[in-house]
This record gives structure tokens, sequence and C-alpha cells, in this order.
């Protein structure tokens, strides 16, 4: 008897808790803009995660494979998340680590293109 009241208590703990999609600081399914930093603030979203990964970190075999591989999303292109990676990009000039974040391009010539970009370039859109 004990135990059947824990497991349904467990069950009713687990459900009353909100669940988010990924373990990022935003879950997927959540609407984003991309904008970069303030002195180039243009977005290269990437076309496989180990890219902006590699990006990040330092290492790219030259300027093509940047343009080969990436789509460049004006600020304030629209975005939903589609998957994340907590924690996989480490950047050479900053001890932490940030998340790399898989997106689908909502509006501008690339809308309904998937990518990845770091979570940098993610800004949340206010929800009503």
């Amino acid at each position: 008897m004990v135990a059947r009241v824990l497991g349904a208590l467990s069950v009713l703990a687990a459900l009353s808790v909100p669940a988010l999609a990924s373990p990022c600081g935003v879950p997927v399914g959540r609407a984003v803009i991309l904008k970069s930093s303030d002195i180039d603030p243009d977005v290269f979203v990437w076309d496989a995660r180990q890219r902006v990964v590699d990006y990040a970190g330092g290492y790219w075999r030259d300027t093509h494979e940047v343009i080969a591989h990436t789509i460049l999303a004006k600020p304030g292109t629209r975005a939903v998340i589609v998957q994340c990676s907590a924690g996989l990009v480490k950047s050479r000039s900053s001890a932490d680590a940030r998340d790399a974040i898989g997106v689908r391009l909502l509006n501008g010539p690339n809308r309904g293109r998937y990518g990845w970009v770091t979570s940098d370039d993610i800004h949340a859109i206010a929800q009503r």
C-alpha cells in the first residue's frame, strides 16, 4: 500500500513540474530572434552542429569553407528552436561554454531552412 501511494505521488510530482524539451536555457519550440554582436549583427547559420562548434573554437580551413557551409541571417530574422546541445560550444576567448542551438528559420530569403547557431545569437521573443 505504501509503495503504491509513493508511486502515485512521484508520478504526480513529475507531471506538475514544467518540462523543458531540452536542458538549455530556452526550450525546444520557443520562437527567437537571431542577432549576433552589435559590431557585426549578422548571424552565421551553420549546416551542421559540429561546424558551429569548430568555428566558435577557432577551427576552420578557409573562408570558402565558411561560405559553403553557412547561411547569413540578417539581424531580426525569426526562428524556432528545434534542438539544443547544452554546453557544447567552447570558445578560445571565453571560459564559459555555450549551447549549440538547432533552428528553423521562419522568415527572410531562407525561410524554412534548418541550421545551427550558438546560444549567443538567439534572443527570446516576448510571450503574451
